[in-house]
């Protein structure tokens, strides 16, 4: 199960609004010391186990197929992974955590027993659950996973009294804050971010990294407000409003993962309304050592010790000279185990 949340984990990012799925399959025959693995395409491609059935061809006959998520059982794009699963002839199947997408949720499991497979429920299940949150938050919310990300030094300033703010942190906390936008479906910025920095949002990596993105397979570049026609940033979806009804909007997109990119006062209006569900901050060894620089939020904040913001570290990991902080709010299980595992 854990070479399947790994290859999973390579499709992040290229599937919405489809999750990102693995599936190995297991020979029982002699001969057949190896597994074969699969992940989910991008959309209208083949679903995690399809692929991994193609690949295993005959070997595929009374094996073991380890898959993270509950296999569909439904026409939508492509035809039923249940289907597959039975003409391979595949004596037993594993499967991480059932599917809450109400047009599957429990009938692949179910139509899998019918044909006389054995199926198991729950293996890595938290780390499946983990890594999957996004596409779990979206099935039962209708909205996005909203990935707060902020740079700062370690006396929480963004940027120079006179708004420079490029850059704080170093070269391995800026290019990890492109497999950040890699793995979600849009960013977001204010449009006071769009006029002060004209900034890309686009993912820049190398093409032989496996986050790389083409120029036609960017994430959805998202403006709170009106960007100017000729900013970089452009063309991009403009929206307004109520923060709910712009998640509700770009969940009805099928994003399932919006990367919210400042500036301070969009990160403190998302983050005042509890509309956050993962903040990633990239702390840099540097101290402004003034009240003048400007500050993550720009906002009211807790008046009182006793109102204060209470979050869970999920993880803390040197980066160059840089720290990146994960952390979860109150009652957010975050993506547990899901790092600790791949990299064991």
């Amino acid at each position: 199960m854990l070479r399947a949340v790994a290859a999973a984990e390579i499709a992040r990012g290229r599937t919405s609004p489809n999750p990102w799925v693995g599936a190995v399959v297991v020979p029982t025959a002699s001969g057949h010391p190896d597994c074969y693995v699969g992940a989910t395409a991008p959309i209208g491609g083949p679903h995690a186990e399809v692929t991994a059935l193609s690949t295993a061809g005959t070997a595929a006959e009374r094996a073991t197929l380890y898959v993270t998520l509950e296999p569909c059982a439904h026409h939508g794009r492509t035809p039923p992974c249940t289907d597959a699963i039975i003409a391979a002839g595949i004596r037993r199947v594993v499967v991480g955590i059932e599917d809450p997408d109400p047009q599957v949720s429990g009938r692949g499991i179910a139509a899998l027993r019918q044909a006389g497979i054995d199926v198991e429920v729950g293996s890595a299940s938290d780390a499946v659950a983990g890594q999957l949150a996004a596409y779990i938050h979206h099935r039962r919310s209708g909205r996005p996973w909203v990935v707060l990300k902020l740079a700062s030094t370690l006396d929480g300033r963004i940027a120079a009294p006179d708004g420079t703010s490029r850059w704080i942190t170093g070269e391995s906390a800026r290019e990890d804050a492109h497999r950040l936008r890699a793995r979600s479906d849009a960013v977001l910025v204010g449009a006071g971010t769009v006029l002060a920095d004209n900034p890309l949002l686009t993912v820049r990596l190398p093409e032989d990294d496996p986050d790389h993105r083409s120029p036609g397979d960017q994430p959805l570049r998202v403006v709170l407000g009106h960007a100017p026609d000729g900013a970089a940033v452009q063309p991009a979806l403009e929206l307004e409003g109520d923060l709910g009804d712009v998640l509700d909007e770009l969940g009805d997109r099928g994003v399932l993962q919006v990367l919210v990119e400042g500036g301070a006062r969009v990160a403190h209006a998302f983050h005042a309304a509890g509309l956050v569900d993962s903040y990633v901050l990239y702390l840099a060894p540097a101290l402004f050592g003034g009240d003048d620089a400007r500050p993550l939020f720009a906002g009211p904040g807790a008046p009182t010790l006793d109102q204060l913001w209470r979050g869970t570290i999920r993880s803390a990991t040197n980066l160059g000279n840089d720290l990146r902080v994960e952390l979860s709010p109150p009652g957010h299980r975050g993506r547990p185990g899901v790092d600790a595992l791949l990299d064991g």
